[in-house]
């Protein structure tokens, strides 16, 4: 088990980006995919429509300043397919480098035109803490989102933007954006939630029961994904403050008060971090003073033991030695008066040491 974990935490490197001009756009992920998916969503008020391609020149056509359209690419390393959507909404070199790049860390930059943000998707797949890299650009009428693999964290942002649930149909790009954002600080909820109760119930198996050989694999496993929930909130917190001051006309200000409510949200989620993050620290310092009083309970029962027999042994090495006159071995009851004194001795410590409370 601790194997197959250690295999889903590894990180990309970037030794494949040292030493290339800046902006060549090189993918850096460990998901090679075959094809890149499009899932093309145009919605306004009234009219809703999605649409779903390999060819990325099948979404140009769903540019229309009368509505919003949500462009989510599936698959990165596929660099000449997003580099031709790149071309088309002319993003700079720098942008499109960090696209295929799933080791760049959230954040946040402004241009004329668009804005763009980096961020980490975290959910459950398979019972394991998928870590999902996440490029978003935000147009005045449109969001492009581009992903690692299949498999993401806004099928609810769907449902609602089909069933025209809330304000999502009746409000533009930006609102669109903030519902992106939140639904993965959301899902930082869920993940941390879970963390908590495995928390919680090793604390338990520790104090209330004996500690299993695996213990300390599930603590460093905990200690490896609250670092990496770590890396991806805070910078994240860091996304969502620039977000909440940026004066651009792409964002509007009813939307603004939301990414305010969002900002409270990420703060909160760091703080409950922060505290597991020492409660984990904490666990194997409780794990080693656990096994220190078991073996201090160990080694004090042998202290016994060897305390209640050393004067036992004392006798016996006395008139086991090989002299030829020991006079207490010529009386006709020296046997059994060496055993009554022997038996007297052991019940006499054995009161002494429960008098101590020391059993």
């Amino acid at each position: 088990m601790a194997k197959r974990r250690k295999l889903m935490l590894r990180r990309p490197k970037n030794t494949k980006t040292v030493n290339q001009i800046p902006g060549t756009m090189t993918y850096v992920g460990h998901k090679e995919s075959t094809e890149t998916k499009l899932d093309v969503i145009d919605y306004n008020a009234k009219s809703y429509e999605r649409f779903s391609s390999t060819t990325p020149e099948d979404a140009f056509k769903f540019v229309d300043e009368q509505s919003v359209t949500w462009f989510n690419i599936d698959g990165l390393s596929n660099v000449e397919e997003i580099e031709k959507l790149g071309d088309y909404y002319e993003l700079h070199p720098l942008v499109m480098e960090d696209i295929v790049n799933t080791g760049q860390r959230p954040k946040i930059e402004e241009y004329q035109d668009y804005i763009f943000i980096v961020a980490k998707m975290l959910y459950y797949k398979d019972g394991e803490i998928e870590n999902e890299h996440l490029s978003m650009i935000v147009g005045k009428n449109y969001v492009l989102t581009f992903q690692e693999s299949d498999g993401d964290v806004f099928d609810p942002i769907r449902e609602r933007i089909e069933t025209a649930k809330g304000r999502i149909r009746s409000r533009g790009a930006d609102y669109l954006m903030f519902a992106l954002l939140d639904s993965i600080i959301d899902n930082y909820f869920l993940v941390i939630d879970d963390m908590s109760d495995r928390i919680e119930a090793l604390e338990e198996s520790l104090f209330t029961s004996k500690p299993s050989d695996d213990i300390t694999f599930e603590i460093q496993d905990l200690k490896r994904n609250i670092l990496r929930i770590r890396r991806a909130v805070f910078p994240l917190r860091e996304v969502i403050s620039r977000l909440e001051k940026l004066d651009s006309d792409l964002i509007d200000d009813h939307t603004g008060n939301f990414i305010r409510d969002l900002y409270d949200h990420i703060i909160q989620i760091s703080e409950n971090i922060d505290i597991y993050r020492e409660m984990i620290w904490g666990l194997m310092d409780m794990y080693m003073t656990t096994i220190s009083n078991k073996m201090n309970e160990v080694m004090k029962v042998l202290t016994i033991m060897a305390s209640i027999f050393i004067p036992l042994t004392f006798i016996a090495g006395i008139y086991g030695m090989n002299f030829e006159y020991i006079p207490e071995l010529q009386w006709k009851y020296s046997y059994f008066v060496l055993w009554g004194i022997m038996i007297t001795i052991f019940f006499l410590m054995i009161y002494y040491f429960k008098r101590k409370k020391w059993l």
